[in-house]
C-alpha cells in the first residue's frame, strides 16, 4: 500500500543522487576542515597556554578567525559571486576547523577546576562578545575599503 500523493514522504539524504549531489560539498568542508585544524594546531604550538594560564592562544584565535569570516563574508555575498564550493570549503571547513569553541569551554572547564572561576566567568563572557564585535568590524572595514575602490 502506498501513501496518497500528498503524505509521501520526501527523498532522503541517503539517497543515491542526493548524496552525489552533496558529496563534493562533504569533500571541500573536510579538506578544508583539515587545512584550518592544522592552523589552529600550529598556532597552539607558536604560542602555547601554560597550564593554568588563561587562554590567550584560544583567545586570539577565535577572534581571528572571527574577523576573517567578517571579511570573506563580504567578499563572497556583497563583492563577487563565489564558486558554490568555495563557501564550504573556506567559511564552514578551513575557519570553522580553524576557530575552536569547543576548546573555549574545555578552558573554561579548565580555568574552574583550577580554581579560577572568576577568569572562566570573565572569559565565558568576553570571548563570544570579542568574536562579534571582531565579524562586525571586519566586514564593516572590508564594505568601506571595497566601497572606497569602487568610485
Amino acid at each position: 500500500m502506498t501513501a496518497p500523493e500528498g503524505l509521501r514522504v520526501p527523498a532522503t539524504t541517503s539517497h543515491p543522487s542526493t548524496w552525489r549531489a552533496q558529496a563534493p560539498v562533504v569533500a571541500v568542508v573536510s579538506l578544508g576542515g583539515g587545512v584550518g585544524a592544522t592552523a589552529r594546531y600550529a598556532a597552539s604550538l607558536w604560542w602555547p597556554t601554560p597550564p593554568g594560564g588563561f587562554p590567550w592562544t584560544t583567545l586570539g584565535v577565535n577572534i581571528a578567525g572571527c574577523a576573517v569570516i567578517g571579511v570573506f563574508m563580504v567578499v563572497i555575498t556583497e563583492i563577487r559571486t563565489a564558486h558554490p564550493l568555495v563557501r564550504p570549503f573556506f567559511g564552514t571547513g578551513v575557519l570553522g576547523g580553524f576557530t575552536t569553541f569547543s576548546t573555549y569551554v574545555v578552558d573554561i572547564q579548565r580555568l574552574f577546576d583550577g580554581g579560577r572561576p572568576s577568569i572562566g566567568l570573565v572569559y565565558l563572557a568576553v570571548t563570544p562578545l570579542v568574536a562579534l564585535t571582531a565579524v562586525w568590524l571586519a566586514s564593516g572595514a572590508t564594505r568601506r575599503v571595497l566601497k572606497g575602490r569602487r568610485r
